[in-house]
């Protein structure tokens, strides 16, 4: 687990919790009380991602007026987490959380984190870990009221040599001042955009699916007649293992081709028209996956006919953030921005050549026609094929100061470094590419709506309403109006987490062992909802097969729609209608 991965864990804590308060105090209960709590609870839970050695703090006080001082006792803390015990102090705090939050907050407490001080401290000394502990010591400071970066790290690293791996209540032990002060003020603001962010997003599901119904009036396609294309189609498939090798950037970077077999004797869901030379399709794996992520997807698509090359990008998969923890490699860098989209295009341009000559799989391949897959990181390397450009304005004024609550704007802002370096950023369009699925995408404001609006090939996004990393409102929903392209498909996920679509997260070696909660349930329904939307989006765009384009309707998504993650799917949506929804729901 990395430091981006235990703040994404305190995000899905304060995600419950902040919307039980919300509830809580719609039903005007103990008002202020909420509020002290709320924000001491915000301020308490970020030390764990923040500090440095010392003096170890003894209390832990805010101002909030026009209540006065607080002071909570480190000591009444520890006894709590270790025994369950409430001292008469604490419990003046304790008592005015719900009952329903507390053993959820013990349990946090109680919690060692396994990682060691080399890797805290890799991470915490990377732009992207920096990013995220300055940001946090604007909330905490030291008894003089002066909020300390160095601090907050130095106290997250020597926490972290605990052999028991990293402690709410050792971090405070170990930030160098007796008093650690919470900033009140930046903490309630924080606390009430965060609020709002849930209730946009909650908002969104309700309006979204009310669109979509709408939508769904005159559809009157029986699936149940239909082929099932959430099992495999008639190919059988062989996978052929290349080496790409880009000199002139000095990557190299392995693939694997998923290729069509013809098996006659092969019972499986819809038959297919396709034959060779197959259409070609492109999956672009997020940060610290590789190509297992999806081979579930691509094994599908190869059973409808599709050629499936699956890549590894060598400056942000697995293999690297693995050597980046162990101390062996440098963080990723800003010009992943740059690398991952021109990965794509010298694997086209190299199957183009073995297409032709040199290769056992001579005239298989239309790289002419090509679709693009990616996920999160992925999902921007995507959209970059597909025509979106990186807005350089948006960039500047967003990321000077990053304010935001977003997680997946820290790797947005990484492009502010290649505009300080004065390194030139070109357009990754590849005519190619004719038509892209970005799974959990981000791009709010590295593509921004002049990048966005520049996609013209056929585009599906899809998302999840329980994503911390890359929100499903400000980087799927509001991007799916700035869309100009005339088919345009957006898919959301009732209870979808950033992981949902994501198969063997943990590998032989796993890299980064995400938290369950941010896996969220039963993850083989989404990726069912990947395999079969994938195999119609395609089929309909990049093999222009219109009989599968009924399949792409909030109807076929209603039909295989299952709990806990509901799906549903709507074709228009324009920033008229995502107003009255915020307004509205």
């Amino acid at each position: 687990m990395s430091l981006l991965d235990l703040h994404d864990s305190i995000f899905v804590f304060m995600s419950s919790s902040v919307s039980r308060n919300i509830t809580y105090r719609e039903k005007k209960q103990h008002k202020w009380q909420n509020t002290i709590v709320g924000a001491l609870s915000f301020g308490v839970l970020s030390t764990l991602v923040s500090a440095t050695p010392g003096l170890g703090a003894e209390r832990i006080a805010f101002y909030y007026p026009p209540f006065g001082e607080f002071t909570i006792s480190t000591d009444d803390i520890e006894t709590y987490a270790e025994s369950g015990r409430v001292t008469r102090d604490f419990a003046f705090y304790l008592n005015r959380v719900p009952s329903s939050q507390r053993a959820q907050f013990r349990q946090l407490l109680r919690t060692h984190f396994k990682l060691n001080a080399t890797l805290v401290s890799q991470v915490s000394y990377s732009a992207l870990g920096e990013s995220v502990v300055r940001r946090l010591s604007e909330l905490i400071m030291t008894e003089s009221r002066q909020g300390s970066f160095y601090a907050l790290r130095s106290a997250l690293i020597l926490s972290a040599t605990n052999p028991k791996g990293l402690n709410i209540v050792e971090v405070i032990r170990r930030y160098p001042s007796s008093t650690i002060r919470l900033n009140l003020t930046e903490g309630q603001s924080i606390l009430t955009n965060f609020s709002e962010l849930l209730r946009r997003r909650d908002r969104v599901v309700g309006g979204l699916k009310e669109v979509a119904t709408a939508e769904a009036l005159n559809q009157t396609t029986d699936f149940s007649q239909q082929p099932d294309l959430r099992v495999n189609g008639s190919f059988g498939y062989k996978v052929v293992s290349l080496e790409m090798n880009d000199v002139d950037r000095s990557r190299a970077f392995p693939v694997d081709l998923y290729l069509p077999q013809n098996n006659n004797n092969r019972s499986g869901g819809a038959s297919t028209s396709i034959k060779p030379p197959f259409p070609l399709i492109v999956i672009s794996h997020g940060v610290a996956e590789d190509r297992e992520t999806f081979a579930y997807a691509a094994q599908h698509l190869a059973s409808y006919g599709f050629a499936v090359a699956v890549l590894e990008h060598p400056g942000s998969d697995a293999k690297k953030i693995q050597q980046y923890f162990a101390g062996l490699a440098s963080p990723p860098e800003a010009r992943e921005l740059i690398n991952r989209p021109l990965d794509i295009k010298f694997l086209l341009d190299q199957l183009q050549r073995l297409n032709e000559s040199g290769s056992n799989f001579v005239g298989q391949l239309n790289v002419q026609e090509v679709g693009v897959i990616g996920h999160s990181y992925g999902g921007y390397t995507a959209l970059t094929l597909a025509g979106a450009t990186i807005d350089v304005n948006s960039v500047s004024k967003q990321c000077n100061p990053n304010n935001s609550l977003n997680l997946s704007v820290l790797l947005q802002c990484r492009a502010n470094e290649l505009l300080q370096q004065n390194i030139s950023i070109p357009s990754f369009q590849d005519t190619r590419v004719k038509a892209v699925m970005a799974l959990n995408p981000f791009g709010s404001v590295v593509l921004n709506q002049k990048g966005f609006s520049k996609i013209q090939v056929p585009i599906m996004l899809m998302g999840g309403s329980q994503d911390v990393i890359t929100p499903a409102v400000p980087e799927q929903v509001i991007p799916f109006t700035w869309l100009t392209s005339q088919n345009k498909y957006l898919a959301l996920i009732e209870n979808g987490t950033h992981f949902s679509t994501s198969e063997k997260l943990n590998a032989s070696k796993p890299v980064l062992p995400v938290p369950r909660e941010l896996i969220g349930p039963n993850p083989a329904i989404a990726q069912m909802y990947v395999k079969a939307f994938s195999v119609a989006f395609f089929q309909t765009h990049l093999v222009n097969q219109q009989q599968y384009s009924p399949y792409l309707s909030y109807a076929y998504a209603q039909y295989i729609s299952r709990a806990p993650l509901n799906i549903d799917l709507v074709r228009s949506l324009t920033s008229e209608q995502l107003e009255k929804i915020f307004v509205n729901n």
